[in-house]
């Protein structure tokens, strides 16, 4: 996974330092543009060779929870990396995954593939995609169903909960920015970062009419 992960944010720019502590995981032939260091990431010494202080991301991607929040901690307090981003492995250990670990992203695999399953199957349901630890906010999703109220409306006409935000519209293979004059369509995936507090007020505005809920 990790060497997936630095080979695209290779592809896009980005300078990439793995480490690991397996000589047999160290394969320099398979990502080539990036920084390599045989070391262990739980130890002081290691990161400091690897002069984390310099970074400004740190993915802790292992297939152990407890060394991704090991890293993610060190990496926030010790390093003060602005952004941290951990694996969740088992979803048992999910809650663990926020700011007092150090983590800013968690991304749970099992979670994420749950999601997308809900994602292609429903509509007018809000599927949990992303959580953000700090201000406890999600990337949450929602297909606009036709029924929907907001259907036909302009995006500048729809009164959003507050601590929610519009942040892409994706319509067939068209991804579009959410500007006030966009008229929203039956099938749209609609993407939001939104407090958790405020996703079921988000869902009950966007999946079915007014009228039709009264009735």
């Amino acid at each position: 996974m990790g060497r997936s992960i630095a080979g695209e944010l290779l592809e896009n720019g980005h300078e990439v330092l793995l480490i690991d502590k397996a000589p047999t995981a160290i394969s320099v032939e398979r990502v080539p543009l990036a920084e390599w260091l045989l070391a262990d990431a739980c130890e002081i010494t290691s990161l400091d060779e690897a002069a984390l202080q310099r970074c400004h991301v740190v993915i802790a991607a292992t297939g152990d929870d407890k060394v991704n929040l090991v890293v993610s901690l060190l990496a926030k307090t010790e390093y003060g990396v602005p952004r941290v981003v951990a694996r969740v492995n088992n979803p048992k250990n999910e809650w663990l995954f926020n700011e007092s670990w150090g983590v800013d992203v968690a991304v749970s695999t099992p979670r994420l593939m749950s999601a997308l399953v809900e994602e292609a199957v429903s509509v007018g349901d809000l599927v949990r995609l992303l959580r953000f630890s700090h201000g406890d906010a999600n990337l949450v999703e929602l297909t606009l169903p036709p029924e929907s109220a907001v259907t036909g409306t302009q995006v500048g006409d729809v009164s959003w909960p507050e601590d929610t935000s519009l942040v892409t519209i994706i319509r067939g293979t068209r991804v579009l920015t959410p500007n006030p004059e966009e008229t929203l369509e039956a099938g749209d995936e609609l993407l939001f970062v939104a407090a958790q507090a405020r996703e079921e007020q988000l869902e009950d505005l966007l999946s079915v009419r007014r009228e039709d809920a009264a009735g």
